[in-house]
């Protein structure tokens, strides 16, 4: 790294610790990505400064062309969570400004600096920098909780067969897990108790361990958890149900995890795939493993057994 770039890098170090950072959220990682949200070049006035739309790839890619750090794919999970995430969480960017209700495993997930924020750092350089940042401190708090204010509004409010309520992040998969939980559990394990119930921005929405473990699993949080564990007492089956919307259904791979993480259950394990609908069901079919089930909540009311000769045999006749 040149000269200039090295002294662009330490500019946006200061910003940060002015505005509060620690020395985590204001070292060169975090420096640069702020580099890259506001399009500021080795060089460049901060004056100029701007704040397009960006996802955490394209944040990657402009730090390599413009700065020469190569920040390898395992890096971006980094990325993320240690930096964009506590800019969110501090309003100093804002998440999916143009569509806020975007699933979060959705790959246009992006972020930007509001516009309150950047006539901060724009001054940088200028007399005015400091009494702005001061402002900024001060307004910060109310910032903060009108953000935090605006993300709840955007979650998905579920509630559990027991009349428990929680809530989960807004998106594609979570809908169809609010459907799973709404529809199939009241038609196909009615008086079930859930137990499990994930979140793609908060991988354990809802976790009742005592009851898993009363079952017998205990599980390695670590593990690949299924997206919905329903304890269905009346038949006493520990139903595991995957939300095969943005990632695949239960295959044989998936299969054997699922087996192998539950694999001391003293209740018998039913598989399901769950899709929101059957045309998505068809991109996946050659993958379903035997001996699971499918269901698609555009038809909720019907399950599809891939379970061989189990379920051979007439339905009766029809007058």
């Amino acid at each position: 790294m040149n000269d200039v770039a090295y002294d662009q890098v330490e500019h946006a170090r200061i910003v940060l610790e002015s505005l509060g950072f620690d020395k985590e959220r204001s070292n060169e990682r975090s420096a640069r990505v702020l580099l890259a949200l506001l399009q500021l070049k080795p060089g460049d006035s901060w004056s100029s400064a701007t704040a397009p739309l960006l996802g955490t790839r394209a944040i990657m890619d402009w730090i390599r062309d413009e700065y020469g750090v190569d920040y390898k794919p395992n890096t971006r999970e980094t990325i993320r969570r240690s930096t964009l995430h506590q800019f969110a969480e501090v309003a100093l960017v804002e998440q999916n400004p143009d569509q806020p209700d975007r699933a979060i495993n959705s790959p246009k997930w992006c972020y930007a600096i509001p516009p309150r924020v950047l006539k901060v750092l724009q001054a940088y350089g200028t007399g005015q920098f400091y009494e702005l940042v001061a402002q900024y401190l001060r307004e910060q708090p109310g910032l903060i909780s009108q953000y935090a204010a605006a993300r709840s509004l955007e979650r998905i409010p579920v509630a559990l067969p027991d009349g428990r309520p929680i809530t989960l992040s807004p998106g594609g998969q979570n809908r169809l897990i609010k459907k799973m939980i709404d529809e199939f559990c009241e038609r196909f394990t009615p008086g079930g108790q859930v137990l499990y119930v994930g979140d793609a921005d908060a991988k354990w929405a809802f976790f009742d361990e005592k009851s898993l473990v009363e079952l017998g699993v205990v599980v390695d949080q670590h593990g690949k958890m299924p997206d919905l564990v329903v304890y269905f007492t009346a038949k006493n089956w520990l139903v595991l149900m995957e939300a095969a919307d943005s990632h695949g259904p239960v295959d044989a791979k998936r299969h054997r995890e699922l087996a192998t993480l539950f694999g001391q259950s003293s209740a018998g394990l039913v598989y399901v795939s769950c899709f929101p609908d059957r045309q998505t069901m068809r991109k996946y079919l050659n993958q379903i493993a035997w001996e699971t089930e499918a269901w698609c909540a555009d038809n909720p009311t019907h399950l599809i057994h891939f379970n061989g000769e189990r379920f051979l045999g007439p339905y009766g006749v029809t007058k």
